[in-house]
Order: structure tokens, then C-alpha cells, then sequence
């Protein structure tokens, strides 16, 4: 009787050795509190649920601690949540995400006022901000390039480019971006406030015209050639938001588009989301560089702002009275899409309740998904 008990305890007590109570560390209960609130903002709060219950979920899976060498991490070779990270390593998954964005996002606001596509510019900014910050905080130009890219406001384009630049930083990285992307409510408005008059809140804007579908298709190819011929390195992301655009736009490929917007984005998203919450494992994530890419992940999303926001000021300089733009849609040159257009919409419409901006933003709103992209080439192109 006493042999069988000794088996018992022995054996129990190596069992639980091989439990996550065992293995916990503060680090994994921190990342596990983190994961809750991320899951509670998209439930409680909606901000971003799409993104953030993938993530916020993906992040408890992450920090299960376990004994290692049984290939169930996301860093262990063999594993299953290995091999659904390998589209994030490779950076198969954010073209993928492209190519519906593409799909669903419709640039008429964009061609009939083409000068919106300068605000889409002028906001990529934050990155150029973020990537100079990020070098005087001692990061190494690759990883500056990296981080930099947060600022874009653009979670695919963050992983793409953290994917070839820093491996190592992106859950990090891929974390503050879509964190700040589903903050953008939160983050912006006051800056919108700060930098404007009440003068520049109230300006009307002239309705958008109505733009042919030819125009539409040309624009699609002429886009793609245009900004890949500048970027060639830009040219995965580029060429599949083009590529999903003109299945929409075209008329005659409308079963494709709604794969590419529908079931395909859907998929992508909730692996892209659930594998990059795991990679914020407590052992690998909890640094002080961690630390530090969120930090300038805020404040790139305020220079992208001040950037927008101020372009569109300077630019009222130069046109004449009835032709000037509401410096309120110079917040959405940043590529959060639509929410970064939602936002001017509301702020607008707090001091004038008639006064609709949000077909206004959609254009620098959808030129900042293609700033974003392009400022992702360029920085690969002189950093890789």
C-alpha cells in the first residue's frame, strides 16, 4: 500500500510539473491581463472587434505556460501555431489582407478630388517621425524602419514590413499597431481640436462629383503601374490592393471580389490576429524595447495627425474662399479605413450638425492605405 502511494504522488507530482501553474511567471499573468482588456475594448467598448477579439484571444493562447520541447509555442518548431505563423513571418498574410481591402474599398471620393491623395501623404508623417525617434532611442535602422511604419496606422503593413526588417520585434510592433489602429477614436479628436479653429471646423466642402466606371478601372491599373514603377519593393502590398480593386470596379469578376472581401479577409484576419497574439509569448514579449515601440507607436499617430491636419490648413492658403477644404478630414490620411474617416465625420458634426464630412474623408482616408504601402517600399528598398 505504501509503494502504491509513493507511485501516486510521484507520478502526480511530476504531472504537475507539466502544468501552466507550474510554469506561470508574472510576465504570463501581465500578458494574460492585457489579453483581457483587449477583449473587453471590442465587446464592452466595440473598438475594433474584428481585430482586437483575435488578438486579445490569441494572446491568452500565447501565454499558457508550458514546459517546453512538446512543440505547442508559436516559436517551436513543428508546432501547429508554427505553421500558422509562418504566413505572418513571411509576410504572406498582409498582401492577402491587401487584396480585400482592395475589394471593398471604393476611390471615388479620392478621383474626383485628387488633391485629397496629398492629405493621404502628408500624414505618412508619423512614420518618417517615428522612424527618426525611434533611431535616437537607440534602435538600429532596421528596427527604426520597422517601427516607423506604425505610424501609417496600417496593422498588414506594420507586419509585412516588420516581417523583413526585424522579426524579432514584430509582436511588438504588430500589437501596437493595431492597438493604436483601434484607439484611433480615443487619440485623434483632441489633436483635430488643438490644431483647428471653430472658423475651420465649420468650412463646407463642395459634394464629390460622380466618377464613371471606366474611370474606376483606369484608375485601378494606372495606380498599380504608377506607384510600383516609383516602389517596385512596395509592390506585394501595392499590386494586390490594385489587384482587388479591379475585380471590384471591372463588373464582370463580382464572385471573386466578394471572396476577396468576404470569406478570404475573414480567414486571414482571424489567423494574422490569433497567430501575432501569440507571438507575444511573456518569455520573448515583456522587454524594454517593447516598451519602447509603444511608446512611439503613440506618438507617431499624433505626428501623423499634426501632419494631416496641418497639410490641410497650409494648403486652404492657397485656394480661394468656397474651394477650401474642412481641416478636419486631414486626420484621415492616416490608413485606418474607415475609422479615421468616422472620426472627422463626428468631430464635424459636433459643431455643425448638418455639415457631413465623411464622404470628404474617404479620400485622403483610402490614399493614406496607399501612402502607407508606399512608405513601407521605400523604407524596405533603402533598409532591407
Amino acid at each position: 500500500m505504501g509503494h502504491f502511494f509513493e507511485f501516486i504522488v510521484e507520478h502526480l507530482s511530476q504531472f504537475l510539473q507539466f502544468t501552466a501553474f507550474a510554469n506561470m511567471t508574472v510576465g504570463h499573468i501581465i500578458m494574460i491581463c492585457i489579453g483581457l482588456a483587449f477583449i473587453y475594448l471590442a465587446i464592452a467598448k466595440e473598438f475594433e472587434p474584428m481585430l482586437l477579439i483575435p488578438i486579445g484571444f490569441g494572446i491568452l493562447v500565447g501565454n499558457v505556460a508550458f514546459a517546453p520541447g512538446y512543440q505547442i509555442g508559436v516559436y517551436e518548431s513543428g508546432s501547429v501555431l508554427n505553421y500558422l505563423y509562418f504566413g505572418v513571418l513571411q509576410g504572406i498574410y498582409p498582401p492577402l489582407i491587401f487584396l480585400g481591402i482592395g475589394a471593398m474599398t471604393d476611390f471615388s471620393a479620392l478621383i474626383s478630388n485628387p488633391k485629397l491623395i496629398l492629405i493621404g501623404a502628408a500624414a505618412q508623417l508619423g512614420i518618417f517621425g517615428a522612424y527618426c525617434l525611434a533611431l535616437a532611442l537607440g534602435f538600429s535602422p532596421t528596427e527604426a524602419g520597422a517601427i516607423g511604419i506604425i505610424g501609417g496606422a496600417d496593422g498588414p503593413t506594420a507586419i509585412f514590413l516588420s516581417s523583413k526588417l526585424a522579426p524579432d520585434l514584430m509582436g511588438a510592433i504588430a500589437i501596437a499597431a493595431y492597438s493604436y489602429m483601434a484607439l484611433v477614436p480615443v487619440i485623434q479628436p483632441p489633436v483635430m481640436k488643438l490644431l483647428t479653429t471653430k472658423k475651420e471646423r465649420l468650412i463646407r466642402m463642395k459634394p464629390p462629383r460622380a466618377v464613371s466606371k471606366t474611370e474606376k478601372i483606369i484608375f485601378a491599373i494606372a495606380g498599380m503601374l504608377l506607384t510600383t514603377f516609383i516602389v517596385p519593393s512596395g509592390l506585394p502590398l501595392l499590386g494586390m490592393l490594385f489587384f482587388g480593386n479591379l475585380l471590384k470596379e471591372s463588373g464582370v469578376t463580382k464572385r471573386l471580389a466578394d471572396t476577396a472581401k468576404g470569406p478570404m479577409i475573414d480567414v486571414v484576419t482571424i489567423l494574422i490576429g490569433l497567430t501575432v497574439g501569440a507571438s507575444t509569448q511573456a518569455t520573448t514579449f515583456l522587454t524594454f524595447k517593447s516598451v519602447g515601440i509603444f511608446m512611439l507607436g503613440a506618438a507617431s499617430f499624433v505626428v501623423a495627425t499634426f501632419g494631416g491636419v496641418m497639410f490641410v490648413k497650409i494648403i486652404n492658403l492657397f485656394l480661394k474662399e468656397g474651394n477650401k477644404m474642412n481641416p478636419l478630414i486631414g486626420n484621415a490620411g492616416v490608413s485606418a479605413v474607415p475609422d479615421s474617416a468616422r472620426v472627422s465625420q463626428v468631430v464635424g458634426l459636433e459643431y455643425d450638425k448638418t455639415n457631413h464630412l465623411l464622404m470628404h474623408a474617404m479620400g485622403p482616408n483610402v490614399a493614406g492605405v496607399i501612402g502607407s504601402a508606399v512608405a513601407a517600399g521605400i523604407l524596405l528598398s533603402f533598409l532591407a
